[in-house]
């Protein structure tokens, strides 16, 4: 909960910040134009490695393994995304290094234990279920 709240008070100020000295720089319609960009080809390159996730996630899948790196991996491209429209340098750099699949590999090993990432369905794949109703002498 403090977590948030800082979040949603320091982020707009960085973003200002950020605005502010770029835009003293390169100008005001050039920082506008830069942020649209980057959130622009940000959201394009989000779509391509979710549906590169995906993919993994049904190979995953047909190999009888849950596929638990691929949802984390898709849940940080789900934030990825956001950052990337918000406008703002600060988290359009956010976005991006979630959407690098090395930088989102290491920040899945900080947050998730290697075990977890690893970890596949230990079911017999030779187990027959059937449902069974007894019959008592009585019954007949």
């Amino acid at each position: 909960m403090q977590f948030t709240i800082l979040f949603l008070i320091f982020v707009p100020l960085i973003e200002i910040y950020f605005m502010i000295k770029i835009g003293a720089v390169i100008g005001a319609f050039n920082t506008i134009l830069a942020t649209l960009l980057t959130a622009a080809a940000g959201l394009y390159f989000v779509k391509l490695q979710g549906i590169t996730t995906l993919y993994s996630a049904v190979n995953s899948l047909r190999n009888d393994q849950t596929p638990f790196k691929e949802i984390l991996s898709g849940f940080c491209l789900i934030i990825a995304a956001l950052f990337l429209i918000i406008p703002g340098f600060f988290t359009d750099t956010i976005g991006v290094l979630l959407l690098i699949p090395f930088t989102r590999n290491i920040i899945l090993k900080i947050f998730v234990s290697e075990e977890n990432l690893n970890k596949s369905n230990n079911h017999d794949v030779n187990t027959i279920e059937i449902e069974a109703e007894e019959i008592n002498e009585r019954d007949k």
